[in-house]
Protein backbone atom coordinates (compact mmCIF):
# COMPACT_ATOMS: atom_id res chain seq x y z
CA UNK A 1 0.00 0.00 0.00
CA UNK A 2 2.77 2.22 0.85
CA UNK A 3 3.60 2.33 -3.13
CA UNK A 4 0.56 3.62 -4.38
CA UNK A 5 0.49 6.30 -1.37
CA UNK A 6 3.67 7.71 -2.97
CA UNK A 7 2.54 7.30 -6.33
CA UNK A 8 -0.48 9.38 -5.84
CA UNK A 9 1.20 12.24 -3.73
CA UNK A 10 3.60 12.52 -6.58
CA UNK A 11 0.87 12.39 -9.62
CA UNK A 12 1.92 13.94 -12.85
CA UNK A 13 0.07 17.47 -13.99
CA UNK A 14 -1.00 17.11 -17.25
CA UNK A 15 -1.46 20.86 -17.53
CA UNK A 16 1.96 21.85 -15.97
CA UNK A 17 3.28 22.61 -20.20
CA UNK A 18 0.09 24.41 -20.75
CA UNK A 19 0.76 27.01 -17.65
CA UNK A 20 4.15 27.14 -18.15
CA UNK A 21 3.74 28.05 -21.67
CA UNK A 22 1.46 30.94 -20.51
CA UNK A 23 3.75 32.32 -18.00
CA UNK A 24 5.19 34.39 -21.33
CA UNK A 25 8.73 33.42 -21.06
CA UNK A 26 9.67 32.46 -24.36
CA UNK A 27 6.19 32.32 -25.97
CA UNK A 28 6.00 32.49 -29.42
CA UNK A 29 3.28 34.43 -31.03
CA UNK A 30 1.64 32.68 -33.63
CA UNK A 31 -0.55 34.26 -36.35
CA UNK A 32 -3.92 31.74 -36.53
CA UNK A 33 -5.53 31.15 -40.01
CA UNK A 34 -9.30 29.96 -39.14
CA UNK A 35 -12.16 29.40 -41.53
CA UNK A 36 -15.97 29.36 -40.14
CA UNK A 37 -18.57 28.07 -41.89
CA UNK A 38 -21.44 30.01 -42.37
CA UNK A 39 -24.49 28.56 -44.11
CA UNK A 40 -24.57 26.09 -46.97
CA UNK A 41 -21.11 25.94 -49.33
CA UNK A 42 -20.13 29.45 -47.74
CA UNK A 43 -17.08 29.93 -45.65
CA UNK A 44 -14.84 32.84 -44.25
CA UNK A 45 -11.26 32.35 -43.45
CA UNK A 46 -10.00 34.74 -40.95
CA UNK A 47 -6.56 36.05 -40.49
CA UNK A 48 -5.67 36.83 -36.27
CA UNK A 49 -2.23 37.10 -34.57
CA UNK A 50 -0.48 39.50 -36.77
CA UNK A 51 2.06 42.08 -35.28
CA UNK A 52 0.38 45.15 -34.15
CA UNK A 53 2.77 47.40 -36.63
CA UNK A 54 1.78 45.80 -40.09
CA UNK A 55 -1.01 48.23 -42.36
CA UNK A 56 -4.16 45.55 -41.97
CA UNK A 57 -5.17 47.42 -44.91
CA UNK A 58 -2.85 47.46 -47.17
CA UNK A 59 -2.27 43.24 -46.36
CA UNK A 60 -6.02 43.12 -47.21
CA UNK A 61 -5.93 44.93 -50.50
CA UNK A 62 -3.37 42.54 -51.58
CA UNK A 63 -4.65 39.64 -50.34
CA UNK A 64 -8.09 40.24 -51.95
CA UNK A 65 -6.11 41.45 -55.46
CA UNK A 66 -4.12 37.93 -55.07
CA UNK A 67 -7.03 35.55 -54.74
CA UNK A 68 -9.90 37.42 -56.21
CA UNK A 69 -12.11 37.45 -53.26
CA UNK A 70 -13.82 40.02 -51.05
CA UNK A 71 -12.83 40.80 -47.42
CA UNK A 72 -12.41 43.10 -44.32
CA UNK A 73 -10.88 43.94 -41.05
CA UNK A 74 -13.20 43.79 -38.32
CA UNK A 75 -11.92 45.23 -34.78
CA UNK A 76 -12.83 42.35 -31.99
CA UNK A 77 -12.68 43.69 -28.62
CA UNK A 78 -10.90 40.55 -27.12
CA UNK A 79 -8.49 39.48 -30.43
CA UNK A 80 -7.67 43.12 -31.96
CA UNK A 81 -7.99 43.33 -35.51
CA UNK A 82 -8.84 40.29 -37.68
CA UNK A 83 -9.22 40.05 -41.04
CA UNK A 84 -11.79 38.21 -43.11
CA UNK A 85 -12.14 36.72 -46.26
CA UNK A 86 -14.64 35.07 -48.65
CA UNK A 87 -14.08 31.81 -49.16
CA UNK A 88 -11.61 29.11 -48.04
CA UNK A 89 -8.47 30.68 -48.22
CA UNK A 90 -6.18 29.30 -45.86
CA UNK A 91 -3.47 27.57 -48.04
CA UNK A 92 -3.09 30.63 -49.97
CA UNK A 93 -3.18 33.01 -46.96
CA UNK A 94 -0.50 31.19 -45.08
CA UNK A 95 1.82 31.15 -48.47
CA UNK A 96 1.02 34.64 -48.93
CA UNK A 97 2.06 35.12 -45.56
CA UNK A 98 5.18 33.46 -45.87
CA UNK A 99 6.41 34.60 -49.34
CA UNK A 100 5.56 38.17 -48.62
CA UNK A 101 7.95 38.06 -45.59
CA UNK A 102 5.22 39.30 -42.94
CA UNK A 103 5.56 35.86 -40.87
CA UNK A 104 7.66 32.70 -40.62
CA UNK A 105 5.99 29.57 -41.55
CA UNK A 106 6.88 27.64 -38.11
CA UNK A 107 4.38 30.97 -37.03
CA UNK A 108 1.81 30.14 -38.82
CA UNK A 109 -1.48 27.37 -37.52
CA UNK A 110 -3.73 26.30 -39.65
CA UNK A 111 -7.33 25.55 -38.23
CA UNK A 112 -10.43 23.66 -39.48
CA UNK A 113 -11.82 20.44 -40.72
Amino acid sequence: MSEFDTNISTAFDPFAEANADDSGAGAKEYVHVRIQQRNGRKSLTTVQGLKKEFSYTKILKDLKKEFCCNGTVVQDPELGQVIQLQGDQRKNVSTFLVQAGIVKKEHIKIHGF
